[in-house]
């Protein structure tokens, strides 16, 4: 791993991979219409916010390490991030949208958070290997320690090829965590199409369930639940095919 010095060298430039994703354009588009208002339209303070804070409770990062964020938008997870790493350790957040990367390059230059690497990607589409090299041209490691995928794979045309190119970036025995959406349950039932509305609007998949790959591929599992069953949350360390 590079010194620390070397990881406050600034934010990695955009990286475009090959590939086909037909989910991406319309997407896209509707976050590079919306990147600048998002924080104030998403619903994230009344609702999304608690996914994020139960997600990385479970992830749990230590001081010191290196944690993807991805689909990391705005940066709406840095804070609560930067809690848990420290000025030692290393956020690298991926996302497609170069103007969602641009509002979170302005969240890390307002508050000096110098350890931040971003890095303009497609998920589904990126090639590991050379995701990781630009990861390390950005002053960070070629693995990480853990990764974090908030509300991101749902909305991804083939989310399993997804959380493949993600883990293939993480150390043996990385800790994932997984916080996305379903239909309210119980009580909460009579929002599901609230839920499906707003799920609809942003573009995702509200019945993609994600989270199944944690409880597939991890061991430890940590698991909660908010918003009357709509987030769901997911966190443990990947399993070693040795």
């Amino acid at each position: 791993m590079q010194d620390k010095s070397a990881r406050r060298s600034g934010f990695a430039r955009p990286c475009r991979c090959g590939g086909s994703n037909l989910k991406e354009p319309a997407i896209r588009d509707k976050y590079t219409l919306f990147a600048p208002f998002y924080d104030l339209l998403s619903g994230e303070y009344p609702v999304y916010h608690a996914g994020r804070v139960l997600g990385i409770g479970a992830l749990a990062p230590a001081t010191g390490q290196q944690v993807l964020d991805i689909g990391c938008g705005t940066g709406l997870n840095f804070p609560l991030l930067q809690q848990r790493v420290g000025a030692s350790g290393t956020i690298v957040g991926i996302d497609r949208s170069a103007e969602m990367l641009h509002q979170a390059r302005r969240r890390a230059e307002a508050r000096g958070w110098e350890n931040v690497i971003l890095l303009q990607a497609d998920v589904v589409l990126l090639d590991p290997g050379a995701i990781a090299a630009r990861i390390q041209k950005g002053g960070g490691a070629a693995v990480s320690d853990a990764a974090l995928a908030t509300y991101s794979l749902s909305l991804m045309g083939d989310w399993q090829q997804a959380w493949t190119n993600m883990t293939g970036l993480l150390a043996a025995h990385a800790r994932v965590g997984v916080v996305d959406m379903q239909d309210p349950v119980g009580w909460a039932r009579w929002l599901t199409p609230l839920a499906r509305l707003a799920c609809a609007v942003g573009g995702s998949d509200i019945t993609a369930a994600p989270w199944q790959a944690v409880e597939e591929r991890c061991v430890n599992v940590v698991r909660a639940s908010a918003r009357g069953g709509h987030l769901q949350i997911r966190a443990g360390k990947m399993k070693h095919d040795g």
